[in-house]
């Protein structure tokens, strides 16, 4: 009886360390909710994310031969991730380049409304960033990944994920009109109200 072939995504060979595959397996599983946070933000649609995250795990498993135990998973897997979405994009023929972001700012549709800033309209800027600078922001801000993981998730210089992180702080405080700590809180008649209300 042979053993299965690992890059069929079967079960690995069985004279590998079954507590291995056990805490392989255990760590794995803890990092979906963030590897599915991370697919949303990339694919921008949620069936979209699953099938990136499905696919994520699937060349993991059957790649965890090239997995050191004992180094970082999550940023493993981002990067397996990231690839593949990128893969997936190639063969679609749907990427569109727009590093400078002229394409984006022509389509950018500033809201008309003025006040707190919510959750929708955060989602809407950073949708409207170029992708290598939302996912910068992502990985580091979002995921908690120092800017060394962030780098060797992205496969650029430290330099790179710094610069894309700062741009897209700066565009997102552009599209969402922020100018300081005031923008992040209730708006001046919100605040009157609330203060009464709970005033002694």
């Amino acid at each position: 009886m042979s053993a299965a072939d690992p890059s069929r995504g079967q079960c690995p060979d069985q004279t590998v360390d079954q507590g291995t595959i056990r805490a392989f397996k255990r760590d794995l599983l803890a990092c979906l909710p963030s590897l599915r946070a991370f697919a949303v933000s990339l694919a921008g649609k949620a069936d979209r994310a699953d099938d990136l995250v499905q696919d994520t795990i699937l060349k993991a498993w059957a790649k965890q031969d090239s997995f050191e135990p004992g180094t970082n998973m999550k940023a493993w897997l981002f990067t397996i991730l990231r690839n593949e979405f990128y893969s997936q994009m190639r063969k679609r023929g749907r990427e569109v380049q727009d590093s400078d972001g002229l394409f984006t700012e022509r389509l950018a549709v500033h809201p008309a409304q003025h006040g707190t800033l919510d959750m929708a309209d955060f989602r809407r800027a950073l949708e409207r960033l170029p992708d290598d600078q939302r996912e910068a922001i992502i990985l580091v801000g979002a995921s908690g990944f120092s800017y060394e993981e962030a780098a060797a998730i992205c496969g650029c210089a430290l330099g790179t994920i710094k610069s894309r992180v700062n741009r897209a702080r700066n565009r997102l405080q552009d599209l969402l009109q922020a100018g300081g700590e005031q923008d992040y809180g209730p708006d001046a008649g919100t605040a009157a109200i609330t203060q009464r209300a709970f005033a002694g």
